[in-house]
């Protein structure tokens, strides 16, 4: 089955580390779904970052209220494109099937901080999604979008965080409507 040695879930997260089992293991991890959830929560402290990435990708659909908590940790981690990962599976609300979208309270002040001064842009445009979601809710979201689209190094950022932050074209769709 898959071309791997050992198939259980701990053996098939380790494979995310490996880029000619990865996306095998990725389906695989998938598949299984909430089984496979502590062995992919147990990868988020492998050594490997590209370990740790394919768990946060994994935990972008499987997300469940504990592994929450995890995630908003991983977007400290010293490796840019895990928390890279780490902010898509927080700020991304189409591919979770039924879980609940996490609160200001867990995750703005991180996507604040890492909006403001992360070293990588990526992250930046990242993090601005994510505070993005409470431009509308918060005033520090919106006045950190502000901040980034007039004065960050990063042309891309700019322009994402400009999309977000308040008379953008994602802020006006997804204003509140009146009634």
């Amino acid at each position: 089955m898959l071309g791997f040695v050992r198939t259980d879930n701990e053996a098939l997260v380790s494979c995310l580390g490996d880029r000619q089992r990865a996306v095998a293991a990725h389906r695989e991890l998938l598949r299984r779904g909430t089984e496979a959830l502590d062995a992919i929560r147990a990868g988020l402290g492998d050594e490997r970052p590209a370990v740790r990435e394919g768990c946060c990708k994994l935990l972008d659909h499987l997300v469940d209220t504990e592994s929450m908590g995890r995630l908003v940790t991983m977007a400290d981690d010293p490796d840019a494109e895990v928390r890279i990962a780490a902010f898509h599976a927080l700020a991304c609300d189409r591919c979770k099937d039924d879980a609940c979208a996490p609160g200001a309270g867990l995750v703005l002040e991180p996507a604040l901080r890492h909006l403001a001064d992360d070293p990588d842009p990526r992250v930046r445009a990242r993090a601005a999604e994510l505070v993005g979601k409470f431009a509308h809710t918060d005033p520090r979201a919106a006045a950190a979008l502000q901040a980034a689209h007039t004065g960050d190094p990063s042309p891309a950022v700019r322009k994402k965080a400009g999309w977000y932050a308040p008379g953008g074209a994602i802020h006006a769709r997804t204003a509140p409507r009146t009634r």
